[in-house]
């Protein structure tokens, strides 16, 4: 058992792209890197066989919010913790919570102790703490857990926002108070990432990455950046946040985002990225390649009997045709979702590792400049 270990390898000279490798008690993770989101435990119509096989992921999500509520913390704790509960022997990050905050606005009450949240499922209240939620998280059994944060909506007003981030500094402190109070249950470490929050707010940016880079985390997360802003502020800040950030430490940007969103921050120096576009896009017909977007859906796609994309490292990508799939899609068939999701998974896992290559090669700057436009392409 060992703490989260970051070793970077090849830094590019002409941008603030990185290579590295996080090492966690259940394997190593190769940066920049992207994480499949599986809220419930699943990433939605893949089964964890085809997300390391045919996807080739390093590391998926958890949600603490959703887990909780379903199966609960009983089951997951006699299941011997996430891992063991759904099959998945590679590392695991669980988000705390603190997104359903501002997505679940309406039915949810923030207050200094915590955040009261009314059930989805069946109307009950819970009560979120900074310390409940390190201790829900204990027991899902994340590699890397997140600090509990408050995500504020886009726009928010400076005062509103200046009073956020000081709850969730607030928070934070709490966070690893009680974080270091416990111990990982399954007999492996686990790890906590804080937060940074700010809104678009330069002074607040600052005051929030100088916080977090003080609390010495053997990782950080920039948070609030996928919430509704222009994409020129999403950049602007997360370039502000990196630069403050510690060099030697993994930076994850939450949520973000679109395939040219990724490569556009890994050149700011990001390494680790999440977000249910792929599998929510393409479960409603639209497949990303490395030649641009397809509507799946679209007549033109009825007799083209090619690949989806032969570039992609993916048997799925490589094998079933794109009139095949948009019957799928026609019919209504699960198994289009399934090819869909695994697909767009593969091309941005595909995306990163050949940011990696880019980067040690030394060309990253000239590829990425080449290739955003491709992928922005709707074909």
């Amino acid at each position: 058992m060992a703490a989260l270990q970051f070793d970077l390898s090849h830094t590019d000279q002409l941008t603030k792209a990185r290579v590295g490798t996080i090492t966690t008690d259940h394997g190593q993770i190769q940066t920049p890197i992207f994480m499949p989101v599986g809220t419930v435990g699943s990433v939605k119509t893949v089964t964890q066989q085809q997300l390391a096989t045919d996807v080739k992921a390093q590391v998926i999500l958890g949600n603490t919010y959703h887990l909780f509520l379903r199966p609960g913390l009983e089951t997951l704790e006699a299941a011997g913790g996430l891992h063991r509960f759904n099959g998945w022997d590679r590392p695991i990050l669980t988000d705390s919570g603190g997104y359903q905050v501002f997505s679940l606005a309406n039915n949810r009450k923030i207050n200094e102790e915590g955040v009261i949240f009314q059930s989805h499922i069946d109307g009950g209240k819970h009560l979120f703490t900074p310390e409940n939620v390190m201790d829900i998280q204990r027991i899902i059994g994340g590699d890397i857990i997140m600090a509990f944060d408050e995500c504020p909506p886009y726009p928010s007003d400076y005062n509103y926002a200046k009073k956020s981030m000081e709850l969730t500094h607030r928070w934070l402190d709490r966070c690893i108070k009680r974080f270091d109070e416990t111990a990982g249950k399954y007999n492996y470490t686990q790890n906590l990432f804080p937060i940074i929050q700010g809104s678009t707010y330069a002074d607040l940016r600052k005051a929030s990455s100088e916080f977090v880079a003080s609390k010495h985390a053997v990782g950080n997360a920039i948070g609030g950046l996928s919430v509704g802003e222009p994409v020129e502020k999403m950049y602007e800040f997360t370039e502000y946040c990196c630069d403050i950030l510690p060099a030697d430490k993994p930076r994850y940007l939450m949520g973000v985002g679109t395939p040219w969103n990724i490569l556009e921050c890994i050149a700011l120096g990001v390494d680790m990225f999440d977000c249910v576009m792929p599998t929510r896009n393409g479960r409603n017909a639209m497949l990303f390649t490395s030649n641009g977007v397809i509507n799946i859906d679209n007549k033109k796609w009825e007799r083209d009997f090619s690949p989806i994309d032969v570039e992609i490292d993916c048997t799925v990508s490589n094998f079933y045709s794109k009139a095949y799939v948009r019957h799928l899609m026609k019919a209504k068939e699960m198994l289009g979702l399934t090819i869909a999701s695994i697909h767009n998974l593969a091309f941005y896992l595909w995306l990163v590792t050949e940011a990696r290559k880019h980067i040690t090669n030394g060309d990253f700057q000239s590829w990425k400049n080449e290739l955003v436009p491709r992928l922005q392409q709707r074909l």
